[in-house]
């Protein structure tokens, strides 16, 4: 699990590519580096990556086909960051919201609204679908970032960044066109995949 708080933002520093197969290699800061070991998960751009090696503060991580097929981890050049959490121990402090690193989709960066000390960013999501999931005030995670959603509407979403958000995360070097990683909240799709069950075995009844 993770909260949502990114700790450091990173370039990948190599690349190995394989037929839908990928390895990325990052230099981890100092600290986030106790304690690490093969197996660990650490997420890049909110997706839960296995740690497959560690030479000195050089950490690999291992990307099968479907993380290539959902995330934009498979877009990524040597030289992007990625936003970087390890996983949330029993002692970590929630700031953000509980988050399991398994993306659901990608969005667009569709329009940026830019004032004095903050900055609203719209997202476009190809799946409407998943529409229903995101609430207006609701959890969501946008790249690992754990927000709040803004306005919604029928395909788009907006959330608000403050400047220590924007510095701290790739989210301040987006540009418009850009891909990002979108975890729905469980809690929130859970309670309405609950709802429509039970509205719909009244209309059957």
């Amino acid at each position: 699990m993770f909260t949502g708080i990114v700790q450091a933002t990173v370039p990948i520093i190599a690349i190995e590519e394989k037929d839908h197969f990928r390895t990325h290699y990052v230099r981890l800061p100092a600290a986030l580096l106790p304690d690490l070991a093969i197996g660990a998960s650490v997420a890049h751009n909110g997706c839960c990556l296995t740690v497959t090696g560690i030479t000195d503060d050089v950490v690999s991580f291992d990307l099968m086909k479907e993380t290539l097929r959902l995330t934009n981890l498979g877009a990524l050049t040597v030289g992007d960051e990625v936003n970087l959490e390890r996983a949330a121990s029993l002692q970590a402090e929630i700031g953000g919201h509980l988050m399991s690193g398994h993306i659901m989709c990608t969005a667009e960066l569709s329009k940026i609204v830019a004032s004095e000390n903050n900055r609203q960013i719209w997202f476009t999501v190809a799946e409407r679908a998943l529409m229903k999931y995101i609430l207006h005030k609701g959890y969501i995670g946008v790249d690992g970032i754990s927000l709040t959603v803004g306005k919604v509407t029928v395909n788009r979403f907006c959330v608000h960044l403050i400047p220590e958000t924007l510095m701290r995360t790739t989210l301040g070097k987006k540009r418009l066109g850009d891909s990002v990683n979108i975890e729905i909240d469980p809690q929130t799709q859970a309670i309405v995949d609950t709802v429509e069950r039970v509205l719909a075995a009244r209309e059957r009844a």
